[in-house]
């Protein structure tokens, strides 16, 4: 079934005065790990998983799911084991070069932020269909999540809300503590919530559109 498209027609000054806002609009976004713990409602977080979820998806098969915690004690069930195989990576699996790289970012294995921010929303991936133990293919997975995730985090932005990309890989404690099904798993762990007042980020400067971008006309 069809139904017709219904993005109505506007002029070129007004397409550019609008992606030069949405620029400017997310070239302020920044992550950060710092956060404070007032509180965000569950509302917004609503609002913000549906506005990820109008991504498109390989058939659309929609192959995600977001677990959107602000439960205190799960969340410091989460920072305990995340921290565990964070202290794994730091010690022994991140190569030299890797470390080195984080250098300039102040990371270590220490992840307060996964108590302190008032909500974690973890993406998983679901990998084939399952319903009423029937399993299904999905396509096209991870391009499909990804997507999702990048609408999320300028969902998130646009909300006026900050957020982290946080990968404590591998990360199938997640799984576990949130009791996720088979065909489900973790792909991103964000925390979202309001700056700490003190927030510090560092000084980044993105590629140009030369560095990133090449035009065949």
């Amino acid at each position: 079934m069809f139904i017709k498209h219904t993005l109505l027609p506007i002029t070129e000054q007004l397409q550019r005065e609008r992606v030069a806002d949405f620029y400017h609009h997310m070239n302020e976004r920044r992550s950060v790990r710092q956060f404070d713990a007032r509180p965000v409602p569950k509302s917004i977080i609503e609002m913000i998983i549906k506005s990820a979820a109008t991504a498109p998806s390989g058939a659309h098969k929609q192959p995600w799911h977001f677990c959107a915690v602000s439960n205190a004690a799960l969340k410091a069930k989460i920072r305990m084991a995340a921290e565990a195989e964070e202290i794994e990576n730091y010690n022994g699996r991140m190569n030299d070069e890797w470390l080195q790289d984080l250098k300039a970012f102040g990371t270590d294995e220490n992840k307060p932020f996964l108590t302190i921010a008032p909500w974690l929303i973890i993406v998983f991936k679901q990998t084939y269909g399952l319903e009423n133990d029937q399993r299904s293919q999905h396509y096209y997975v991870n391009e499909s999540v990804g997507i999702a995730c990048g609408l999320l985090l300028a969902a998130i932005h646009h909300a006026g809300l900050a957020a982290l990309t946080h990968t404590p890989s591998p990360m199938n404690f997640l799984a576990q503590i949130l009791n996720r099904p088979a065909n489900e798993k973790p792909f991103l762990l964000i925390p979202v919530g309001y700056p700490a007042s003190n927030c510090m980020v560092p000084d980044l400067q993105r590629k140009s559109i030369d560095q990133m971008a090449t035009f065949f006309e």
